[in-house]
């Protein structure tokens, strides 16, 4: 038997965005309901199993952020934001109410196709508890706390392990300074980024084959850091460099 079409949610008040998105979805397998407010997104998520929620920061009723908090107050659905809005900052903001990841626009359909992949792996993956998260060479097993490279076990101190544990829980997403420091260090260290460098400089020394050109932990700039799952960011790469953007303005 086939596995059911995952749904995904849609919400932004452009017309022309939405049938954009759902001519893409749609032609990738997913079953999509739209939302033009803010509203209509959290009533629709409410009253309906959604797998996925794409949200625009341009809504006429509320800042899309605002759709983010509320739906993630109720739920773990994976949440996607499209905007404009670039700064590090907004990023941040963003991903500390919930979202988990977010798309800049102009965007390619096949670019946010990788990112929502990454999401629903991950999130499945969460729900069937599974325990081992593989980057390229690096498995890193959460049951047995035990990390290796190339097959060869891993020597970690408590707090490198901690560090990867939180991002591999996220693997493939951008998990924040802020949540990082707070996770490992404590509420009291969540603005000593200091911390934060200097242990993922350590930990690259060891889970990286060149620890100058990261490919396993990645940096996003002012925001956070990344584990990548190699083969979705590389397809992520990929199609953010080739294809052409779509027209889209909010």
């Amino acid at each position: 038997m086939s596995e059911p079409a995952p749904i995904v949610l849609v919400v932004d008040d452009e017309i022309q965005i939405r049938r954009f998105l759902r001519t893409g979805f749609e032609l990738n397998g997913f079953v999509v309901h739209e939302a033009g407010t803010g509203a209509e997104a959290i009533r629709s998520a409410t009253l309906r199993p959604i797998d996925l929620v794409i949200v625009d920061l341009g809504l006429p009723d509320m800042d899309g952020s605002e759709v983010v908090e509320r739906i993630r107050s109720w739920s773990s659905v994976p949440i996607i934001v499209l905007s404009v809005r670039s700064t590090e900052a907004q990023k941040v903001s963003l991903l500390e109410l919930g979202a988990d990841d977010y798309v800049v626009k102009p965007f390619g359909m096949a670019e946010l196709l990788a990112r929502v992949r990454v999401a629903l792996r991950r999130q499945m993956r969460a729900a069937s508890g599974e325990p081992t998260v593989r980057v390229g060479p690096l498995v890193i097993d959460l049951a047995v706390r035990a990390v290796t490279l190339n097959d060869k076990r891993l020597t970690l101190t408590p707090k490198e392990y901690r560090l990867l544990q939180v991002l591999a829980q996220h693997a493939g997403n951008v998990v924040t300074h802020q949540h990082l420091l707070k996770e490992v260090w404590g509420s009291i260290h969540v603005h000593d980024t200091h911390y934060l460098r200097i242990f993922v400089r350590k930990l690259r020394q060891k889970i990286e084959p060149h620890p100058d050109s990261p490919k396993i932990l990645v940096t996003e700039l002012g925001v956070g850091y990344r584990l990548a799952q190699s083969e979705n960011e590389a397809e992520i790469g990929a199609v953010a460099a080739a294809e052409a953007p779509a027209k889209s303005e909010s």
